[in-house]
């Protein structure tokens, strides 16, 4: 990689920074782009911009969102007595997408994970406590997977609810998500039937 020119090398080394990306195939993209019309590679350039200067963080859910709040938040319509907790904002999305649940969501920015040094004050608890704390709340689904740090993370909301919320009913998704799975590579239809199925925990 060193012969190579150093614009283009520059680029590779970006490339190579994403998960699953290796110097070769960083190198084969880098190459693909060079092919392109350079209007096309300014509209790729500019949408990279545009994904760090008009993305925000809804201060409803704390999902990514082009305005705050975002589509669902503001949505009348939603059932503002379920409050679903995920960890990140694409299991919120494959949640979406299924289309079977009208409530609300918070996404955590994570799952508690002591070795990773993510820790509870890194992730969204007290969001989860101020949205708790406005009262309309009946629910609290946890759709985090069923992995260690997912079962850590529910347990803390659960001491965290017998604290300060006891009233809140507490469920998880339960039928259908195998034991190590991560939510967000369910299918729409285990999905479906986890939350139809969910259980008190």
């Amino acid at each position: 990689m060193s012969k190579l020119p150093l614009p283009l090398r520059d680029l590779v080394e970006q490339l190579a920074g994403f998960p699953g990306v290796g110097p070769k195939s960083a190198l084969r993209m880098a190459m693909t782009m060079l092919k392109w019309p350079r209007e096309k590679t300014r509209n790729l350039g500019q949408s990279v911009l545009d994904l760090r200067d008009k993305l925000c963080i809804c201060s409803g859910c704390a999902g990514l969102a082009d305005n705050d709040p975002c589509e669902i938040c503001s949505d009348p319509t939603r059932e503002d007595d379920k409050l679903c907790v995920v960890s990140e904002w694409d299991s919120l999305l494959i949640m979406e997408e299924s289309g079977f649940f009208r409530g609300r969501y918070l996404v955590l920015g994570g799952l508690l994970s002591p070795l990773d040094g993510i820790d509870s004050g890194s992730l969204e608890f007290e969001r989860l406590r101020k949205i708790l704390g406005g009262g309309q709340v009946k629910e609290l689904i946890l759709a985090l997977g069923t992995t260690l740090e997912s079962e850590t993370t529910g347990s803390y909301i659960k001491n965290l609810l017998a604290r300060e919320f006891p009233e809140l009913t507490l469920t998880r998704l339960a039928q259908g998500i195998p034991l190590g799975s991560d939510l967000k590579f369910m299918d729409k239809e285990t999905l479906r039937q986890s939350m139809r199925y969910r259980q008190s925990i």
